[in-house]
């Protein structure tokens, strides 16, 4: 299967989707992103917590010190991976006001509801989320700026599975 332009930016009803069902996925998204916001929050309290304890507990043995990089590091990699996504459920809920929502930005056709049940903020169908991550997948331009520019902003693509 061949995945070509995305979508244009502006309909005024999603493809496939009723208000009803169009709703019940924003609450999803609006769930999801508390939780993540939360799961952050906690992670960087806890990390400037121990920063801060760390401080006064002297002296500290190598293995220690080799434990509580890792730790901070698996932190930073977790709270990463969220923010992440949290960019990914954003960039849903502005699919949702532009009328997009639930609309594959790979081929433009509808994104599979159950799809859109495990991932509220998929930006694909499944066929062109796995093109996306082989960076097979062309998206249309919104203002006709050159390949150039394309190149520097592929990274992000991979990005959009959401773990």
């Amino acid at each position: 299967m061949k995945c070509g332009p995305s979508m244009p930016k502006k309909r005024t009803r999603v493809r496939g989707l009723t208000p009803d069902q169009t709703n019940k996925f924003k609450a999803l998204l609006l769930v999801k992103r508390r939780e993540i916001l939360g799961n952050v929050n906690f992670m960087e309290g806890e990390t400037l917590r121990k920063a801060k304890t760390d401080l006064s507990s002297m002296p500290f043995h190598m293995a220690d010190m080799g434990t509580d990089t890792y730790e901070l590091e698996n932190t930073v990699g977790l709270v990463d991976s969220e923010r992440k996504i949290l960019i990914e459920i954003d960039d849903a809920l502005s699919r949702m006001e532009d009328g997009a929502y639930g609309v594959c930005q790979g081929h433009s056709g509808p994104i599979p509801k159950a799809r859109l049940e495990a991932i509220p903020w998929a930006r694909y169908c499944v066929a062109c989320a796995g093109l996306s991550e082989k960076g097979l997948v062309v998206e249309e331009e919104s203002s006709g700026e050159s390949d150039d520019a394309d190149s520097s902003d592929d990274s992000g693509a991979e990005d959009d599975m959401g773990g």
